[in-house]
Parts: structure tokens; C-alpha cells; sequence
């Protein structure tokens, strides 16, 4: 009975996490960078720049945002369409993982056996393992771009300072989420292929009074039958 609750559950979990990794792609922030408000400034902030996946804008102390966005692909740094494809791929695979999930699922009744749906259940889980090693490489190879340049602004004070922005994290729990669904997924199924003995062999007593198990038991029997049969051969 506890295997379709953990089901759910853990459909929940993937479901949650593939959400979160597709609001990641309309968000704003992806790296932030604040000019002014430091060093005792008398201006709390001066301009805000920051940056996603398909523009980079610039905010006033007005809170008006002047934005440039991405028009033509190849034109795009090379990073930026790596970490676009593989969230792309991540929310296919994800996608996909999901529908198979629905088939594999008993609460669902589609599959066939429960063999076909435990099959079917890790086919899934390998296709939500799949998407999330996907987008963890996508929002890593941003972080790391980020982090890089805010080294390199270290040593040319006039270049901006970026920093990590509230996208990249939610991306990284979605794709936490993701991971611990499949792996509840996995756990149901492979529990369900490997049960524990549930049948101990009941040990018997003979006549003596000594414990002896059941292949013993069997031993003996079969002694008996055979010297039973070499009695009646001299018999005859």
C-alpha cells in the first residue's frame, strides 16, 4: 500500500522541479549588478544592470529600465546559446519523463502488468535523471561565466561587477526536486522487483526431540525411500 503514495509523491516532486526549471527561462535577473550605495555614497543606488537569458537592461535611480534584447542567434554569446539548449533539452526530457511516469504509475491503470509498469516507471526516472544532469550543466556553465567575470572585474576596476541572481538558485532546487522524484520512482520500483522472504523455513521435531530443518528433512526422506526399495528388491 505505501507504493502508491511514494508514486505520487514523487510525481509531485518531478513535476515541481520541471516547473521551476521553466520559469527560469522567463525570468529576469539572471545576473545582477549595483552601482552606488557603497563607500558611505549619500545615493542609495545609482543604476541597476542586470541580465537573462534573451536581453540585458539597465534601471535608473527612476526605476526606469532601458532594455537591448538579443535579436539575431548568432550574435549571442556562445555560452548563453549553450545554457539556452541545454535547459531546452532538460524540459524535453523532463516532459517526456513525466508522460511515462503517468503510464508506469499503478493509481493510473494504463500500463499493462506490474512488471511492464516497473519497466516503464525507470524508463521515466532515467529520462527526469537525464533532463536534470541537463540543466544543472546549463545554470553551472552560467554561474561559472559569472564568476569568472566578476574575478576578471576585480583587476579593471571600470568593468561591472555581476553577481548571481534569485533565477539560478530556483533553478538549481527545481533540479534538486527533480532528481529526489526520480529517485522515489526508482526506489518503488526496485522494492517491488527484489521483496524481501517473507516464507522462513519453520524448523520440525522428530521423534528424538532434535530440531532439524527442512533439508534434513528432506535428506532423510530420501534415504528411506531408497532403502525401502533395496528391501523389496531382496524380497523379491
Amino acid at each position: 500500500m505505501w507504493r502508491r503514495p511514494a508514486q505520487i509523491l514523487g510525481l509531485l516532486l518531478c513535476i515541481l522541479g520541471w516547473s521551476f526549471v521553466g520559469c527560469t527561462l522567463a525570468m529576469d535577473h539572471w545576473r545582477v549588478a549595483q552601482l552606488g550605495g557603497q563607500g558611505g555614497s549619500s545615493v542609495v543606488v545609482t543604476a541597476l544592470f542586470w541580465s537573462d537569458l534573451w536581453k540585458d537592461c539597465y534601471e535608473d535611480s527612476t526605476s526606469l529600465v532601458n532594455c537591448v534584447d538579443f535579436r539575431v542567434l548568432w550574435t549571442v554569446k556562445t555560452y548563453i546559446q549553450a545554457v539556452r539548449g541545454l535547459l531546452m533539452i532538460g524540459l524535453c526530457l523532463g516532459f517526456i519523463g513525466t508522460v511515462l511516469t503517468f503510464f508506469g504509475m499503478e493509481c493510473t491503470h494504463i500500463g499493462g502488468d506490474q512488471r511492464s509498469n516497473d519497466r516503464m516507471l525507470i524508463t521515466a526516472s532515467a529520462f527526469h535523471l537525464l533532463g536534470c544532469v541537463s540543466d544543472v550543466a546549463a545554470y553551472c556553465l552560467y554561474i561559472n561565466r559569472v564568476a569568472a567575470a566578476f574575478l576578471h572585474s576585480k583587476a579593471d576596476p571600470s568593468k561591472v561587477r555581476y553577481e548571481i541572481g534569485a533565477p539560478l538558485y530556483l533553478g538549481l532546487v527545481g533540479s534538486f526536486l527533480s532528481l529526489l522524484g526520480c529517485t522515489v520512482h526508482c526506489v518503488t520500483a526496485c522494492r517491488a522487483n527484489h521483496p524481501k522472504s517473507r516464507h522462513p523455513t519453520v524448523p520440525f521435531i522428530s521423534e528424538r526431540g532434535e530440531h532439524i530443518c527442512g533439508a534434513s528433512k528432506r535428506s532423510n526422506v530420501l534415504r528411506n525411500a531408497s532403502s525401502y526399495k533395496m528391501a523389496s528388491v531382496l524380497l523379491v
